[in-house]
């Protein structure tokens, strides 16, 4: 009787239109890919980003599914809905979002604290990570990491995907 349902997140992304966050997960106990959505609500251009990032993880009806997300993921989704509703376009999220994340090449490194040194290794990381894109639903705007925006076509879609399962 006591089974604890345990969920793995495969993808997390964002949705503009309605405002929602959409997370793909698998039940543990089961074989079935399942899509969750879970409503943006109270959050507009004006909001804190990192607030409602913490507000969701540890919300009562999402937080077992939300387990496997890591917070500043969806710090990132909701700092594209942000921009969404200040009417800046995907692109100039992405970049500003980069940008505050970006890592200054003349910082001497040896002089940060350890926060900030491992703040620094944490972003070097996620720049090395690789990043699958994928064009399934136009209405979609996926957590894409975009490192050099004004290089690449930027997708309307693409996704952050911690595992190599195809669906």
């Amino acid at each position: 009787p006591g089974t604890v349902m345990t969920y793995t997140a495969k993808k997390c992304g964002i949705c503009f239109q309605p405002p929602s966050i959409i997370l793909i997960y698998k039940e543990d106990s089961q074989d079935k890919t399942r899509q969750r959505i879970m409503p943006v609500r109270n959050f507009s251009k004006f909001s804190d980003c990192s607030v409602a990032a913490e507000q969701l993880k540890n919300n009562p009806r999402h937080k077992a599914y939300l387990e496997g997300v890591s917070l500043r993921q969806l710090q990132k989704l909701y700092h594209l809905l942000k921009g969404h509703l200040g009417g800046e376009s995907l692109a100039e999220s992405l970049e500003k979002f980069q940008q505050e994340e970006a890592i200054d090449p003349e910082e001497d490194m040896n002089k940060l604290d350890d926060k900030e040194l491992a703040k620094r290794k944490n972003i070097m990381d996620k720049l090395f990570e690789k990043n699958r894109k994928k064009k399934d639903d136009p209405d979609f705007i996926y957590d894409i990491e975009v490192e050099f925006p004004q290089d690449e076509q930027l997708e309307s879609c693409g996704w952050d995907v911690e595992s190599d399962e195809e669906f």
